[in-house]
């Protein structure tokens, strides 16, 4: 009697210890296959699933923003590998801690387990380079395998004698379809009670892509709706709940994507003053600079493009200056950004000409390369006429192989790219069009005439 007793306890304990603990701890996935989102790199014969297939743990860099999974990610290669995981973070620790991960990574190596290791370190970009250099000796020998995870470019923020040992892959902010499916596991598991539709859309929203940040508020609606009795989640009621950092996000009960479409539309529209008024609407109501500065970068690539190349660059600028000056100084970075797409010219020219290539190719048979354009590095290759009859534009009269085609043989010119007659894409237009007068004159055999200058 006594045992059951002590069983039936113990069981108790067990449960109430699960119930209890954080919900993003409840809902981490156990296997790969219960990762939400990123199946860029770890769908089916993606890069980073072959490496999880192979058996062959390697270093690598996980790159993305904020609450996308680089934590569990590099636990779960720790699972699959049956390795040591140790976790550094690099805000909160120093040489100190790498000297204690490479002795418990050569007592691992050395016991009679004989187990691997995976060093984790989080925000690596905050250490410095001596710190990120201690790591190398022993990346090199295979004391342990190196994980990095970052949220800023590595290319910039990580030694290149480290991120020349690592593979880097890209990790992306969670789409809304993800984050759903993040609140329906949630319901799943009985974590929080029914919640209407609308309100999930505001929580996506909130979330912006990121799970953990979801996670927390979800938690947090929990408990709330436990002590008040609450059985269905309503808008209203989660308004009321969180109170002004969700209200302010989504002030006056307007929905966050219809804001950002505004001023979308405003600086499509050119009217630089609706776009700033749009964007101090979603300053305002607590949008994550962030999160404007990649829609803001992402506008002048699909309104503004070729039409006008600075805005490109002013637009990274601002986003650069806003990391390193943060809020509110920052901002004035982007808001002046704002301002200068709405009053540049507008081109979607390179936007369709990307999105006509890409259903094409979707819809195509896969073509073969024309063998004159085929690489040669070997013998066989030359012999089998990889690279024959290749023109090479910089020795041809004015620096362009008038006649030359490009295409796989039998495909007619697709006309992708047509450049509207604004900005810089005029000239671009104009060059163009000498350039195809130029393939005409040469395939009918009338002699050519020297191109006009570059750009």
């Amino acid at each position: 009697m006594v045992m059951h007793n002590n069983t039936h306890s113990s069981a108790v304990s067990h449960h109430s210890a699960v119930s209890h603990q954080p919900l993003a701890e409840r809902l981490r996935p156990r296997t790969l296959g219960e990762v939400v989102g990123q199946q860029q790199v770890l769908g089916e014969g993606m890069p980073l699933r072959l490496a999880f297939e192979s058996g062959r743990p390697h270093s690598c860099i996980l790159w993305g923003p904020p609450g996308v999974g680089k934590t569990t990610i590099a636990r779960l290669m720790a699972d699959s590998f049956d390795a040591q995981f140790i976790s550094i973070s690099a805000v909160l620790g120093g040489v100190k801690d790498i000297r204690e991960a490479v002795e418990q990574a050569q007592l691992a190596r050395d016991g009679l387990m004989q187990q691997r290791t995976i060093v984790f370190v989080d925000e690596v970009h905050r250490f410095n380079k001596s710190q990120q250099d201690a790591f190398l000796p022993h990346v090199e020998s295979g004391l342990f395998t190196f994980i990095g995870a970052t949220t800023e470019n590595p290319s910039f923020e990580v030694n290149s004698a480290l991120l020349s040992r690592a593979a880097v892959y890209v990790l992306e902010s969670l789409a809304e379809a993800d984050l759903k499916q993040i609140v329906a596991k949630a319901q799943a598991i009985k974590a929080l009670p029914a919640i209407e539709n609308e309100a999930i859309e505001r929580l996506i929203a909130y979330a912006d892509g990121d799970a953990r940040r979801l996670l927390n508020t979800l938690e947090t609606l929990s408990i709330t709706a436990e002590q008040a009795k609450v059985e269905t989640i309503t808008d209203v009621w989660l308004l009321k709940v969180l109170g002004e950092r969700m209200r302010r996000y989504d002030k006056g009960g307007e929905q966050f994507y219809d804001t950002i479409s505004a001023l979308h539309k405003s600086v499509r529209g050119s009217d630089p003053d609706a776009a700033l008024y749009w964007f101090t609407r979603m300053l305002d109501g607590g949008a994550d600079p962030r999160y404007l500065a990649r829609r803001i970068v992402r506008m002048a690539w699909e309104d503004i493009g070729l039409a006008d190349p600075r805005a490109m660059q002013m637009c990274n600028d601002a986003a650069a200056t806003y990391e390193r000056l943060g809020s509110p100084e920052g901002e004035l970075a982007l808001a002046q950004a704002v301002i200068y797409l709405a009053v540049a010219p507008k081109s979607n020219a390179g936007y369709m000409a990307y999105n006509k290539a890409k259903a094409f190719v979707k819809a195509d048979a896969t073509r073969p390369v024309p063998l004159h354009l085929r690489n040669a590095p070997t013998k066989l290759m030359k012999q089998l006429d990889y690279g024959k009859d290749y023109r090479y534009a910089h020795s041809e009269e004015g620096g362009f192989a008038a006649g030359e085609s490009y295409l796989p043989d039998g495909m007619e010119d697709p006309g992708f790219y047509q450049p509207v007659p604004r900005g810089l894409e005029i000239k671009i237009g104009q060059k163009l069009e000498q350039l195809r007068e130029l393939n005409e004159a040469a395939r009918a055999g009338k002699p050519q005439q020297e191109p006009e200058p570059e750009l």
